[in-house]
Order: structure tokens, then sequence, then C-alpha cells
């Protein structure tokens, strides 16, 4: 069935005209005050938790007085304001302008911290809590860029406030970024791509040595070189997965059994 293109772009110029309808009415409904009074308004807002109030009045304070005495703090208070009211893309662009903006500030660590948890929060999923699905199972972007952004954080600003926090963060997406590459990797077993889940495993052992998963990262790395039938290459990485993994639920002593290979077991 063809779908009318001329539909499709009215559809989406009326949505855009809504959008600019409804910035315009929220501006407007701020009253027109001193910088001043605006941003003690909605400092007095915040302080009261009521964020919609404050989001209106702290974007009419940063268009109307961009360049303003309070602008900066205006500007990391939408941050903060934007994740109150769990708008993660809005946070991540509010971050990004004001490290583009004020890149030596003070609190530039801070704008940081909350572009990263921001990406957090926007790559988890409510039933994660009730361990009903494997979060290392779905699409990860977010959760990638809640990792660069936690890992620039401690390595631009090791004595942050924010970066106790992140080191602890970057522990637990280390360990998740690996088992997805796990997950993808025993996909790429299954599927016969022997080759893929070889590089597959190798990017976890290069790139996450210090989580658990390396030893299964080993183990792919095993079987997949068995599938290409280079022996050989095998045997030697199965020498070191025997070496740092010998109770490995692939080993029998020295010998490794297949999981989606057909193919006998192999012998270091």
């Amino acid at each position: 069935m063809r779908v009318s293109t001329s539909g499709t772009r009215l559809g989406a110029f009326a949505l855009a005209a809504l959008l600019l309808a409804g910035c315009a009415s929220t501006s407007e409904s701020v009253p027109e005050l001193e910088e001043q009074a605006l941003y003690e308004q909605a400092r007095g807002s915040l302080e009261r938790g009521h964020y919609t109030s404050a989001l209106n009045e702290l974007e009419a304070l940063d268009t109307r007085f961009p360049f303003g005495d309070y602008a900066e703090q205006t500007q990391l208070d939408l941050i903060y304001t934007y994740y109150q009211t769990d708008n993660w893309e809005a946070t991540r662009a509010a971050a990004n302008r004001f490290i583009r903006l004020n890149p030596s500030h003070p609190q530039a660590d801070y704008a940081l911290y909350m572009r990263g948890l921001a990406s957090w929060q926007a790559g988890r999923f409510s039933l994660e809590r009730l361990r009903l699905i494997d979060i290392s199972k779905r699409d990860l972007g977010a959760s990638r860029d809640a990792y660069t952004d936690f890992r620039a954080l401690v390595e631009r600003y090791p004595d942050s406030e924010y970066a106790p926090d992140a080191r602890q963060r970057i522990v637990y997406l280390r360990n998740l970024l690996a088992q997805h590459e796990l997950h993808v990797a025993d996909f790429y077993l299954r599927r016969g791509a022997y080759l893929a889940a070889v590089e597959r495993g190798r990017w976890v052992v290069e790139n996450y040595p210090e989580t658990p998963a390396t030893r299964d990262a080993l183990a792919v790395m095993v079987e997949g070189y068995m599938g290409l039938e280079m022996n050989d290459r095998a045997r030697e990485v199965l020498r070191t997965l025997i070496d740092n993994a010998p109770d490995h639920e692939r080993l029998q002593g020295r010998s490794f059994r297949p999981k989606h290979v057909e193919a006998p077991a192999i012998s270091a």
C-alpha cells in the first residue's frame, strides 16, 4: 500500500507548527520581569520542587537574557530541571551546550556528570529492576554514551566530587557492555559466522579485560577458531583460557567442548 508523501509532509508541518506554538505560549505565560526577579522566581520554583514552572521560567530567562548576569547559572539549572522532568535528550543537549560554551567553568564537571547520568537513565528500563529482562541483550547505544561520559569525567576531573559515583557506574557499565558483546558473539556462533564471533570475543578481551566476561570471551574465540578449522589458534587461546579459568563450564580438564560448532573436543 502506498502512503501519500504529501500527507506525511503536511502532518510534519502541522506538528512543527504545534510545537512552535507551544513554545511561544509557554514563553508568553511567564511574566515580563527583570532578569534578577525572574531568576529568583525560577529558583523559588526549583526549591519548592515545582519543576514544570521552573522549566518555563528558566527557558524564558535563557531566551530573554542569553548574556545576562545569570546566564551561566540558568544553563546549569536548566540541565538539572530537564533531568528532574525525565527529559534525557534535553538534559544532554543542555549539558553539551554548557560544556561547549564554558569548557573551563568550575562546574563543567557537573555538566559532564549530568550528561552521563541522562544517558544512564535513557539506557535503563523499568522492568530491569524486576529482573524480567536482561538489559545486556538490548540496544545499548545510550549506555555506551554514559560509559564514555563517565570515563571522560574521571579522566579530566579525577578529584571531582562526582568522580567516585562515576567510577562505580563505569564498573557496572563495563560489565554490561562486555556481556552484550558476548550475546552478539553467541548469535554469530549459532549462525556459523565464526570469524565475526572471534572478533567479538577479541574485542571483549582487549577492551574490557577487567570484567568476568573475558573468560567467556576466550571460550568464544576457541569455538570460533574451531569453526574456522584453525585448531592451532584454537589451542593457543585454549591454553590462555585454562590458565585463567580452569573451572570454566566448557572445560573438562584440559579439553574444550564446543557449544555450537559441530566438532569433537580439542585438548591444549
